[in-house]
């Protein structure tokens, strides 16, 4: 009976461990900095995975046997819940109502990659409601499978020594900025990563 308590605990102990984990990778990802894809403070290597215009998902399965999502956020907020590049948005402007999803993309249970997605609430209609419902399953694999999808642009970005970047996209012309950026761990860091 005390194993399956000590079980039990050390169980809730690891889920409280990564729900804080995501938290403090999250506030790295909010305090991104944006820079133009020349900057020398971006090797070429990292780059080539910034300016990436087709899945992330797809291009991280290729360094991992399972690529899992954790949602930390996922619901309706207000616009003093947007970012300084998302609220700068002109597309938003009219916009009150956003639904925020804050996901931490693992490879074989290594923390890779911290994405949050807005997008107004005027967005989510249409087949696009179904976003609402993604639970742990990857943005990327829906986006990309649409043939209703473009992006208008990317723009790099860093905290301290991580990258990332963020790109509005749209769904059949509907709006959605994507954040992203890459944890210590991740492919764009390590030198087997060229794909």
């Amino acid at each position: 009976m005390r194993c399956v308590y000590f079980r039990q605990r050390r169980g809730l102990l690891t889920g409280f461990l990564r729900v804080t984990m995501s938290a403090q990778e999250l506030r790295k990802l909010y305090q991104l900095q944006w820079l133009p894809l020349s900057s020398p403070k971006l090797t070429p290597e990292l780059s080539d995975w910034l300016s990436e215009e087709t899945s992330m998902t797809v291009r991280l399965e290729r360094y991992c046997r399972e690529l899992t999502v954790k949602v930390v956020r996922e619901g309706f907020v207000g616009r003093q819940a947007l970012l300084g590049h998302e609220s700068g948005y002109s597309g938003f402007d009219n916009e009150t109502r956003f639904w925020l999803r804050e996901v931490i993309l693992y490879g074989d249970g290594h923390p890779w990659l911290a994405g949050r997605t807005i997008l107004p609430e005027d967005t989510l209609s249409g087949p696009e409601k179904s976003l609402m419902s993604l639970g742990e399953s990857p943005l990327g694999r829906y986006l990309f499978s649409s043939p209703l999808l473009s992006r208008d642009f990317i723009v790099p970005g860093y905290s301290g020594s991580l990258r990332g970047r963020y790109s509005l996209l749209r769904l059949s012309g509907k709006p959605l900025i994507l954040t992203e950026m890459f944890l210590p761990h991740s492919p764009p860091y390590t030198p087997r990563a060229k794909g």
